[in-house]
């Protein structure tokens, strides 16, 4: 079940930064920044990765289920991109 927005940890409203395996893999992957934040902005999950500190935020893009890796960085208040991956 989709989580609602409120349910959210407060992390969800930092700002984004992607990193640079991130942009590396996009032209591979076959999606760009905009599409990255659009997947953000319609996330419909959220649960611990496997990595600690890290989350998995399920989305979907064209069709297709996808997992966000990210990882909150305190200090800085933002919102760190590790990876995204189609997960079919």
């Amino acid at each position: 079940m989709a989580k609602r927005k409120r349910d959210w940890p407060p992390w969800w409203d930092w700002e984004l930064d992607v990193s640079d395996h991130t942009y590396e893999n996009m032209p591979v992957r076959g999606f760009t920044e905009v599409d990255l934040r659009r997947m953000m902005e319609q996330a419909t999950d959220y649960s611990p990765d496997i990595e600690e500190g890290r989350w998995r935020i399920e989305t979907r893009f064209r069709g297709q289920l996808w997992e966000v890796i990210v990882e909150p960085v305190p200090e800085k208040q933002l919102l760190l991109v590790v990876t995204a991956y189609d997960v079919n």
